[in-house]
């Protein structure tokens, strides 16, 4: 799971960085909003953790544009700014939380827990590969910045077999008995998975040489 982090205070970034790293997530840390804007657009989040004062860009000003570019990725304020008109002002941008400096690393982990939590919980039949690209399970629709990347009906049972057992390698023999029912050759289960994969951004789905393949959330 990867994070974007906006903080211009070295030191406070350079903890969080490797708090969170540690505890297995990937993070892009960034001092200057304008650049932390433009990388949302380059790569895949699942989620923001935005400091408010910053250079170029205000973290406020950042969320504000992307709620308007219709992008629902879940975004965490980390501020020390404590008076109730900046709290409102967070929350009206679109904000799944609002944590004040200081802060314990641990209790940010559990605020980045729950907001994870809540925003799929908001959108239950939507699953969120970061902000850009998402699948809806009732419709059985993918779809990248709003438009609908087409999927063969193989493609479509595969890909849900990943995501209903998500973080868990899925063997060549799941796959048979839960999209096929009856004998496959591995060879052709392997040409269908590479077909989606062709489909999906580097690194959706992952392969465990020998055991199988994964999608981590």
């Amino acid at each position: 799971m990867r994070i974007l982090l906006l903080e211009d205070e070295y030191s406070l970034r350079i903890s969080i960085e490797e708090f969170l790293t540690d505890i297995g997530y990937e993070v892009d840390g960034f001092m200057d909003g304008l650049e932390a804007y433009d990388a949302i657009y380059e790569k895949a989040y699942d989620i923001l953790l935005l400091d408010v004062n910053v250079p170029s860009l205000t973290g406020f000003e950042l969320l504000k544009r992307l709620r308007e570019d219709d992008k629902k990725i879940p975004a965490i304020f980390l501020t020390s700014m404590s008076n109730l008109d900046a709290v409102k002002k967070g929350y009206k941008t679109g904000c799944c939380d609002y944590i004040r400096k200081p802060f314990d690393l641990e209790e940010l982990e559990l605020r980045i827990d729950q907001a994870l939590a809540s925003f799929l919980k908001d959108d239950s039949s939507l699953v969120y590969f970061g902000s850009d690209l998402s699948y809806d399970m009732k419709k059985g629709k993918l779809s990248k910045n709003n438009e609908e990347i087409l999927l063969r009906k193989t493609e479509q049972d595969l890909l849900e077999v990943l995501i209903k057992n998500k973080n868990a390698v899925v063997s060549t023999q799941m796959f048979q008995d839960e999209v096929w029912g009856e004998y496959v050759e591995p060879a052709t289960i392997r040409v269908q998975l590479n077909n989606l994969r062709k489909k999906l951004p580097d690194g959706v789905i992952q392969n465990r040489r020998g055991l199988g393949y994964i999608i981590e959330r």
